[in-house]
This record gives C-alpha cells, structure tokens and sequence, in this order.
C-alpha cells in the first residue's frame, strides 16, 4: 500500500514538473532548442519531461532549474506559491532512489529572498551519487544526522562522521558516498545565487 502512495506522488511530481518546466520555457519565448542549448539537457529529454513521461535525474532538474534561474523546489510545485507553507512528513517526492534502497527527497526548495534547497538523503551501506557540478557560486551544507559520508570535492576526500557538518563550494564535480556499514541519513542545504544560468557561457 506504501508504495503505490508513493507511486501516485512520483507521478504527482513528474505531471507538475512538466507544467511547470513547460511554462516557464513559454514564458521566455524559448524553443526546445534554446533550452537544450542553455541547459546542456537533450531536446529528446525535454520532450519527455514536458510530456510527463519520464522521472527525470537530480542532476537534470538541477540543470534545467539553474538555466530558469529559479530552485528545484519551483519545478515541483504543483499550485502558487503560498505566504505560509507546511509540508508534510509524507509529502516531499523521492528525486533519487539508490540500488540498495537509497532515497534522496527535497523537502523544501524557495526563492525569494534567496534560493535555497532543504534536501533529505538516506543512503544504505555502499550506495553513492555523483552530483556533477552546479551554477557558479553555489554551496552546500551538509549534517549528517546519523551514520557517516565521504564527500569528494576536486578529487579530495572528505570524511564527514555522525553529527558532523561539511560546508564546501558545489558548483565543482562532487560525489557523495557512504563507505560506513549503517544507513547514513543527512540533511542537506544547496544555496544558489540568483539569474539564470547558461552552460554555453
């Protein structure tokens, strides 16, 4: 029963991902081809996703946001913008699911007066993701809330322990791993600056 709860959400996400990356291409008065070109995402990818009919990667919501200039958050929303806003603890869809049961949930993205991402990651024991790189001067902050990480950044290893905090500039290639034997849960906060972002640039 959970997991078609959580199926119905995906598909909740993927059909206002869709709306949502569709018009705000539209209401730049972009073509496919502009957006392929500025967000390094494939034109055949962005047909399926303004179709609604794939669950697109972090990584290509993350570049399809920064072409926008606007949060990940914003692609999930699926009605305005609200002056006060709880989500629930069920609520925030999975954006990324590990081979061992890994997930990776964004529970909060807003973009006024800056653009911030709250995130909530779960990795089993040997699972990792590689994050690529992100618009210029954009941060992380990561706390692990339990277990351990290893955090690469420019090919240095960073071990991160439980309780621990790591800060470091993402808009470099970086991965995260969890070389610990433990689930490794950890709250994650991705600041970006403000404008679009063009990777032809």
């Amino acid at each position: 029963m959970k997991e078609n709860i959580l199926t119905d959400r995906e598909r909740d996400a993927q059909v206002a991902i869709a709306r949502q990356v569709k018009g705000l291409r539209q209401g730049r008065r972009w073509s496919l081809d502009e957006l392929a070109s500025r967000s390094g995402v494939s034109k055949g990818m962005l047909v399926q996703i303004e179709g609604a009919r794939t669950n697109p990667s972090i990584g290509t919501l993350c570049r399809i946001a920064e072409s926008f200039g606007v949060n990940v958050g914003l692609l999930l929303e699926a009605e305005p913008e609200v002056v006060v806003k709880l989500v629930g603890a069920d609520e925030p869809p999975v954006l990324w699911r590990g081979p061992d049961g890994g997930t990776g949930r964004l529970l909060r993205g807003v973009n006024d007066p800056a653009f911030v991402e709250v995130w909530e990651w779960r990795m089993a024991p040997g699972e990792e993701h590689d994050s690529g790189d992100h618009a210029p001067r954009t941060r992380e902050i990561i706390h692990v809330d339990a277990g351990s990480i290893t955090v690469k950044v420019d090919e240095t290893d960073y071990p991160v322990a439980t309780k621990e905090t790591i800060d470091f500039p993402a808009d470099r290639p970086h991965r995260y791993r969890n070389s610990g034997t433990v689930e490794a849960v950890l709250t994650m906060v991705v600041v970006m600056p403000p404008g679009e972002h063009d990777r032809r640039a």
